[in-house]
């Protein structure tokens, strides 16, 4: 049951990143897109474990590195 709920609310989550991206809300290199991401990503991640989903936790896995490396990466600019 609470892994249900973790992946509903990262899916509302997710839907809000990306709908937001989409009707000019919120751009993909902002920090509140990539924490988004990262955490929808690793919610979503933890939830393939349980049954062992390689593709799923790869594609998350994934999503959570991109998305804290933009933030590190901007972060860099910014100290500049």
């Amino acid at each position: 049951m609470a892994r249900q709920v973790a992946s509903l609310f990262a899916g509302l989550m997710i839907l809000l990143a990306c709908g937001g991206h989409q009707m000019g809300f919120m751009d993909s290199r902002s920090p509140l897109y990539n924490i988004l991401n990262a955490i929808v990503s690793a919610i979503l991640g933890y939830v393939a474990l349980h049954p062992f989903q390689i593709g799923f936790v790869l594609l998350e896995g994934a999503w959570v590195l991109i998305s804290l490396y933009v933030l590190l990466r901007a972060n860099k600019v910014v100290e500049r």
